[in-house]
């Protein structure tokens, strides 16, 4: 396998999973959130990744989302599927499990919480591609998982068979477009946070986006890729001068991005949202408030 075996591009929103106020999975408005943004210009979708709460969900939950996904994609595009642990044995069992149900690829976190060598980086990610039952797709965010996949070890990873794309997450330019020329050639590379890099990322080579901002701003989230690809550089700009004026609302004001994704779905009135499972809580208060205004000030608007 390499980058040739699968076609995927574009932009491809990691969504969120809605919980009920009993803290169960709402499937109904899962499926309708996956069915909105495949309507809206999606062209594959990630679920139960870091937007999806992956640590908050048992393995039954993650594999029934990736049923879910799978069964109202129906062929519309592929559906990766998170696939995160510190032990590789939990990794490989949450990508058989996510093939059983017919996901068409697992995006796998290096370690997180213990601190590793690149080395050991290295070892555990090739002994997952090695046992894998689905293509790979690497998830660098080294924000979140404390450990990083470097452009030199995305260069010894590409050549692995297994191994068919990245999503380079780590919000630095600089690595993005290191890894980006580095392994381009022979893996597909996605621009996670595209809300603040996509245009460049897309003007560089970049295979498509994974994002998380079209569960609130689909058409805006998706037509950073679609302008760009367009060479309607103007309005493309303009999108992103957006994505980042909503990354610095998000992650300000005693917020962090996904109780506040959450929030300005439900605020929207838009499906999969829900509520926060622990340690997470629902924004409320001025924080909540700040928020709204924020958006209502952005008049950015929902697909």
């Amino acid at each position: 396998m390499n980058r040739d075996t699968i076609d995927w591009s574009g932009p491809m929103p990691a969504v969120t999973t809605p919980f009920n106020v009993d803290m169960s999975v709402d499937e109904e408005s899962f499926v309708a959130n996956v069915k909105r943004l495949f309507d809206a210009g999606a062209t594959g979708i990630v679920g139960a990744g870091c937007t999806g709460e992956f640590w908050a969900l048992s393995p039954q939950e993650r594999q029934n989302l990736a049923r879910l996904a799978v069964e109202t994609c129906d062929g519309r595009g592929p559906i990766i599927i998170g696939a995160a642990g510190i032990c590789e044995e939990e990794v490989i069992e949450q990508i058989a499990a996510a093939k059983e149900v017919g996901a068409d690829a697992a995006l796998v976190l290096p370690p997180y919480f213990v601190k590793v060598t690149d080395v050991e980086t290295i070892a555990h990610l090739e002994a997952i591609a090695d046992r894998s039952e689905l293509p790979v797709v690497l998830y660098n965010i080294p924000g979140n998982a404390g450990n990083a996949i470097t452009p030199d070890i995305a260069d010894r990873l590409a050549d692995h068979d297994k191994v068919v794309a990245i999503k380079e997450s780590s919000g630095d330019w600089n690595n993005f477009h290191a890894t980006l020329n580095r392994v381009k050639d022979r893996i597909r590379v996605f621009c996670g946070p595209s809300s603040t890099i996509g245009v460049a990322a897309t003007l560089a080579g970049a295979d498509g986006l994974i994002d998380c901002f079209p569960n609130v701003w689909a058409q805006g989230g998706f037509d950073l890729w679609y302008k760009t690809k367009a060479e309607n550089l103007d309005e493309a700009w303009a999108l992103q001068r957006t994505g980042i004026a909503l990354t610095e609302l998000f992650t300000s004001g005693e917020r962090t991005l996904y109780p506040s994704t959450k929030a300005v779905m439900n605020h929207l009135g838009l499906p999969g949202g829900g509520h926060m499972r622990p340690p997470y809580r629902d924004l409320e208060g001025t924080a909540l408030k700040g928020l709204i205004e924020g958006m209502e000030t952005l008049a950015v608007a929902p697909a």
